[in-house]
C-alpha cells in the first residue's frame, strides 16, 4: 500500500527525465499513471511514442497499471481528450502533474517571434489547457455534491524565480506558472483542488550541459545529488491524501534540499502624502 493508493495521475511529459521519474513513482505509490509524450527532441522537434511506451511497460511489468497517451499539451482539444480517456479508462481523475516543455535558448535580442511564442505555449499555455480541463471536471463532481481531494502540481524553475540569462522566454513562462498557481490554489480550494509548484534542480536534457559532471560522490556516500529521482518523492507527496492542506505554495528542490519559497514582498517603501514630481 502506497501513500497515492487508489489515485490516478495525469503526468505531462512523462517520457523521460522528471517526468518519467514522477510517473514510476506514482506507481509505485498505488497510483494508476497516464504517461503523456509526444516524444519531441530537446527543441520541440519531432516526436514519437517510444519513450512514453517505454515508461508504461516499466510500470505494468512491475504489477501497476498505467497507459500511455500522446495528447499535445497546448492543444485544449486533444488536453480535453486526455481527461475524458483518463476517466473512461480508470474511472476518475485525482491528480495533474504539470512538467512538459523544452527549450530553444536565445539572447534577448536574438530571440525570434517563433521562439518566444513556441517556448512559451508549451510551458504556459500547457499548464493552462490539462489543468483547466481537469478543474472544470473537479468543480462539476463538487458541485453534484461529491467528496473531491484533488491535485495540480505545476512545474516552474529557479530560471522563472530569479531569471536566467539566454532563457527570457522559458524564464517569462516559468514566472508566469508560478503566479498562475497561486490563483489556482486560491479560485479552486473551495473544490477540494490544491495546486502547488516545484522548481527542481535534477540532470534532464534541458541540463545536462550544466550538470553532466556532477553525478554520485564518495563523499555523499554515493548520493547522486542530480537524479531526476530525487524530486519525486515530493511530488507524489503533494499528490497523495496526506498534503491535502498544502496550497499555493512552490518547492525548491536539489538533491535532499527542500526550500518552501516566500516569492515577491514588498520592500523599502515611502509615502510622501501627496503626489511626487518627476524630479
Amino acid at each position: 500500500m502506497g501513500i497515492c493508493e487508489g489515485r490516478v495521475a495525469i503526468v505531462t511529459g512523462a517520457g523521460r527525465g522528471l517526468g518519467r521519474a514522477h510517473a514510476l513513482e506514482f506507481a509505485r505509490q498505488g497510483a494508476k499513471v497516464v504517461v503523456n509524450d509526444i516524444g519531441v527532441a530537446l527543441d520541440g522537434s519531432g516526436g514519437g511514442g517510444a519513450p512514453a511506451d517505454e515508461v508504461v511497460q516499466e510500470i505494468c511489468d512491475a504489477g501497476g497499471e498505467a497507459f500511455t497517451n500522446g495528447a499535445d499539451v497546448t492543444s485544449f482539444a486533444q488536453t480535453k481528450a486526455l481527461v475524458d480517456e483518463t476517466i473512461e479508462r480508470f474511472g476518475r481523475l485525482d491528480i495533474v502533474v504539470n512538467n512538459a516543455g523544452f527549450v530553444r535558448d536565445r539572447m534577448f535580442v536574438s530571440c525570434s517571434e517563433e521562439e518566444w511564442d513556441t517556448v512559451t505555449q508549451v510551458h504556459l499555455k500547457g499548464h493552462f489547457c490539462l489543468s483547466r480541463h481537469a478543474a472544470e471536471y473537479w468543480r462539476n463532481r463538487s458541485k453534484a455534491g461529491e467528496p473531491v481531494d484533488a491535485r495540480i502540481i505545476n512545474t516552474s524553475s529557479g530560471a522563472g524565480l530569479r531569471g536566467s540569462i539566454g532563457q527570457s522566454a522559458y524564464s517569462a513562462a516559468k514566472a508566469g506558472i508560478a503566479t498562475l498557481t497561486l490563483i489556482q490554489a486560491v479560485e479552486l480550494g473551495r473544490y477540494g483542488v490544491t495546486a502547488n509548484a516545484i522548481a527542481p534542480s535534477a540532470r534532464t536534457r534541458m541540463t545536462e550541459e550544466f550538470f553532466a559532471e556532477t553525478m554520485a560522490r564518495p563523499e555523499d556516500g554515493g548520493f547522486d545529488v542530480m537524479d531526476p529521482a530525487n524530486v519525486s518523492p515530493l511530488v507524489v507527496w503533494l499528490g497523495s491524501p496526506e498534503a491535502r492542506d498544502v496550497t499555493g505554495q512552490c518547492f525548491e528542490l536539489s538533491g535532499g534540499e527542500i526550500c518552501v519559497n516566500d516569492g515577491w514582498r514588498m520592500g523599502p517603501r515611502i509615502d510622501k502624502g501627496a503626489r511626487w514630481e518627476p524630479d
